[in-house]
């Protein structure tokens, strides 16, 4: 490409929106013709070609009809790659020959080729596209989509293409003056192909290049995928090379000095590399020891960069071109005619390398200075260059003359993180899995880095204020501000969900509105729902005499998955609950960004709030949060929040009108007239009518009944201040309201995250540990507090522990241990136990997720699920053809949702990732089950 042609591009246009380094160059195999010159002498033997090809881009097949394009085009690329004009033509005339098609199969082929480049697929376009106006289309189509044109011209004799196309029976009456016009049009074109926009142009004449020619892909220059890091990500610098120096030395690497003392490099103990997202330069006190320290970094392969504004209008200024000495480049200036020549000269040479933006760690991340929608990632044009460097604007200025910055990053849901600068803001915020890292340090705010993938924020404070901001700095900066961080298209309609233990993961659209429904008028706020616990599959039917779950088929199940050790947990019988408690008052605020003075969260496994006033919710709050304070968790665990999933007893505190409608009715019912028929029926006795087997059946039915109202029973007593001092079990809806916790229970069995880690792969051996440290701590706690705010010291606490024995499935002694622990429990009125792996996140042999728990409800209990009288014989028999297969598959589906939620949220990832995975629990809670199991 000549210098004329380079400044259409951009390499000498000093607008801003003008493409640079990520247009390549063109290529050329010798010189051109003039418009209509035939090629009559023979050429010398030229050297196999080689074509260098972006891997991502548009590459438009030049020649006339015969020439052997498609040919070429099998050769070099994959079928998939190539759209051919006469295929198109066949497809929607029968006819690949037909002329008077050709409208219509370019309007196949174009909209074709869209959308493969909109999925980021290189395209290839079989046709002649000797005419101008045709490449115009397909310049046109490559500008739309952010990739390049490359041209790949044929330039056959005119004898060669006819002798081809004589020897096709479909061409061998094409007319002569057909190739001879293609000819005409394809040498008139030859010299103008770069001013229409090809960035690169390879010019194959003879037959004997084409047939030694080797197309090889190119990586893109902001494609560095392959680069996994960790890396250290630093905001605008500005000149403030002090700082730097400080930020370099707290990220562990070492300072490299030459001669004078001067920064040249610095490299890190571990291998990391610094990533700096531009704006090294103006404004600051010495803005060439920036550039020198960078600029060595980069060199020593210790460091990437991409440019800011900054660079690339001094850039400019270093080539010649006349550019405006404001916003500090006045003093960028005056600092660099105090080098010399050569260190001008290297600057110069190292802003015009630099790329746009780059595309990092297996596609998860990407770098620039002032941000970027996904639908530029990894894309080559002015336009991507532009929105890199400057960002967008509303077209509108504020108070202070300075434009409105379009907030991108409030709509963004790509599943790459954007790290950016540009924009300064006081405290670096993730929004939407964007983070901006310009704190302001020329301004006197700080200097901040980002340890990736920790996610980890890093910064020092400026040393002085080198320079007056023309504003003050406030939080408007995408990423900055709240923004709109959740949309109704992230959950509507049917989804796909993603997740790291079960792959692709549908939710119906029916569900998914059934779950809307219930998010949008009933759950507490999304920023404090970070998961949704999983509903939970029961065991294998029993054949036990009189049972309908028994521990041994718990047992046999998890033997044939090849787990050995379970733990087996008392389950509570109360409500399912999610606690979110905080250190302090502020916590909530920083980290899930609501009001401040906001306790935690308490919500039920649907994500309602469990009670309607929130002062409840607080004293529970607080009591879960002293007693974390006393066991020392939050420095034991390194956090400032804890994600603990629960049972909230009694059931009768949330089930109050199921328990009226439902089972007390029942109770009632029965107990109002069976003292009736039994009477009636030993009155009949007495006057001599056979009537034993009738009386013994309802006497039966009697006993069933008695004994379902006690189960129920078991379960409901009063809370509040009219609590007994014995918590006696009580008729359902006696109770008070909750104007003190007396007698309401809090059972936690598994710290599910904290700040930056999910615990749900930790064994729950260690998991109870834990959480027995935090029950034991309660009486401290209360007795600290006088006993308030989860009932008096001589009463019990709120929180309750989780009994637990430890099986192995492999020995027949100890399985035999656990069945009677299990009798044990359920004969004293219990609902039964959970059975768990004791290892976390266990497989199966073939890679499936064995189930993270089972549960196996005792003999009386299932009494109130399915009905008084279901243990006689031929209810049994009925029973157990239960079709537990759709439970299964719903508890795993549900169970790997969860774990991809607390993953995201550890990760750091935007608000509507960890609600997405969220949303699709609930929605899955809607798919038909039978509610019994």
């Amino acid at each position: 490409m000549t210098d004329d042609d380079r400044t259409e591009y951009g390499e000498k246009n000093e607008h801003p929106h003008e493409d640079q380094r990520e247009s390549g160059s063109a290529q050329d195999s010798g010189p051109r013709q003039e418009s209509g010159e035939q090629p009559s002498q023979p050429r010398p033997e030229r050297a196999p070609r080689t074509l260098a090809v972006p891997d991502l881009s548009l590459v438009v097949l030049i020649g006339a009809t015969g020439s052997g394009k498609s040919t070429f085009a099998a050769r070099h690329f994959r079928p998939t790659e190539v759209l051919s004009s006469d295929f198109c033509r066949g497809l929607v005339s029968d006819d690949e020959n037909d002329q008077s098609a050709s409208g219509d199969a370019f309007d196949v082929l174009h909209f074709i080729a869209g959308k493969r480049l909109a999925a980021g697929r290189l395209t290839v376009v079989d046709a002649t596209n000797v005419q101008s106006e045709a490449r115009t289309q397909l310049v046109r189509l490559a500008r739309e989509h952010d990739v390049l044109p490359v041209a790949i011209v044929l330039d056959m004799p005119e004898q060669v293409c006819a002798a081809r196309n004589a020897a096709r029976a479909d061409r061998a009456g094409l007319p002569r003056r057909v190739i001879q016009r293609h000819q005409r049009e394809l040498r008139r074109s030859l010299r103008h192909l770069e001013r229409e926009g090809f960035r690169k142009v390879h010019i194959l004449r003879g037959p004997e290049e084409v047939e030694s020619a080797e197309v090889v892909t190119e990586r893109r220059f902001n494609d560095l995928r392959h680069l996994t890091g960790p890396f250290d990500i630093i905001g605008d610098i500005h000149g403030c090379r002090s700082e730097l120096e400080t930020l370099l030395g707290r990220l562990g690497y070492a300072l490299v000095r030459d001669a004078l003392g001067r920064p040249v490099d610095a490299a890190h103990p571990e291998g990391r590399t610094a990533v700096f997202v531009g704006d090294l330069v103006d404004r600051g006190p010495d803005s060439p020891g920036v550039l020198r320290l960078v600029m060595g970094m980069v060199g020593a392969g210790h460091a990437l960069c991409v440019p800011g504004n900054h660079e690339n209008k001094l850039g400019r200024y270093l080539k010649g071109s006349k550019v405006q000495h404001t916003h500090g480049l006045a003093e960028t200036v005056e600092q660099l005619e105090k080098e010399d020549a050569a260190f001008r000269t290297e600057v110069g040479e190292f802003i015009r390398g630099l790329v746009s933006h780059y595309v990092l760690d297996g596609g998860g991340l990407v770098v620039c200075h002032a941000g970027l929608p996904e639908k530029y990632h990894g894309r080559t044009s002015g336009r991507v260059r532009s929105f890199a460097l400057y960002g967008d604007t509303t077209g509108e200025t504020d108070e202070f003359g300075l434009p409105v910055r379009y907030p991108w990053a409030e709509d963004y849901r790509g599943r790459a993180a954007v790290v950016y600068g540009h924009t300064p803001t006081p405290r670096a915020n993730w929004l939407n899995n964007t983070l901006c890292l310009d704190t302001g340090c020329v301004f006197g705010g700080a200097m901040t880095a980002l340890r990736w993938p920790e996610r980890e924020l890093v910064d020092v404070p400026a040393e002085r204020v080198w320079y007056e901001p023309t504003k003050p700095l406030v939080s408007e900066a995408p990423g900055g501000a709240d923004g709109r961080p959740l949309d109704l298209n992230d959950v509507a309609g049917r989804r796909i969900v993603e997740t790291r233990y079960m792959g692709r993961l549908a939710v119906k659209e029916e569900n998914a509105a059934a779950a809307l429904e219930v998010m949008s008028r009933f759950a507490i706020d999304p920023r404090l729902l970070p998961y949704l616990p999983p509903t939970m599959a029961p065991c294998a039917t029993s054949s036990e005499e009189g049972y309908l779950e028994h521990p041994a088929e718990a047992f046999a199940g998890y033997r044939a998955d090849g787990v050995r050790e379970v733990v087996c947990e008392e389950k509570h019988m109360g409500s399912r609950a999610v606690v979110l408690v905080c250190r302090d008052e502020t916590v909530a605020g920083e980290s899930f960004g609501v009001p401040k003075g906001v306790p935690g969260a308490l919500y039920t496994r649907t994500g309602r709030p469990f009670f309607d006033d929130p002062e409840v919710t607080e004293r529970l709050l607080r009591r879960v949060r002293d007693c974390a304070e006393e066991a020392g968790l939050w420095d034991g665990l390194e956090t400032d929040w804890l994600l603990l999933d629960a049972e909230l007893m009694p059931w009768s505190l949330k089930a109050t009108g199921l328990l009226r409608k439902q089972y007390a009715a029942v109770g009632a019912a029965s107990g109002a007239a069976f003292p009736g028929v039994l009477g009636a029926l030993d009155a009949a006795a007495a006057r001599g009518v056979e009537v034993a087997p009738l009386r013994g059946r309802q006497q039966d039915r009697a006993a069933d009944a008695a004994a379902f109202t006690e189960a129920y029973r078991r379960y409901c007593w009063r809370v509040g201040a009219t609590a007994s001092d014995d918590e006696k079990p009580q008729e359902p809806g006696g109770g008070a309201g909750l104007g003190e916790l007396d007698g309401v229970r809090l059972a936690p069995f598994q710290i599910l995250a904290v700040r930056g880690r999910s615990l749900a792969g930790l064994a729950h051996t260690e998991q109870l540990a834990l959480l027995d440290r935090l029950i034991a701590a309660e009486g401290a706690v209360a007795a600290r507090n006088g006993g308030t705010a989860g009932g008096a010291t001589d009463r019990p606490g709120l929180l309750a522990t989780t009994r637990r024995i430890l099986v192995d499935t492999g020995d027949e002694n100890s399985v035999a241990a656990g069945i009677a622990w299990w009798q044990e429990l359920t004969a004293a009125g219990g609902e039964g136990m959970v059975v768990k792996p004791v290892q976390a996140l266990i497989r199966q042999a073939d890679g499936r997720l064995v189930q993270p728990g089972v549960k196996c409800r005792g003999r009386e209990y299932l009494r109130i699920i399915y009905g008084p009288e279901y243990t006689r014989p031929e209810n049994l028999r009925r029973l157990r053809v239960r079709h537990l297969g759709h439970k299964r598959s719903l508890a795993l589906r549900e169970y790997a949702l969860g774990l991809e939620a607390l993953d995201r949220m550890a990760d750091g990832e935007p608000l509507w990732r960890v609600h997405e995975a969220v949303f699709a629990v609930l929605a899955l809670e809607s798919e038909p089950v039978d509610p019994r199991l």
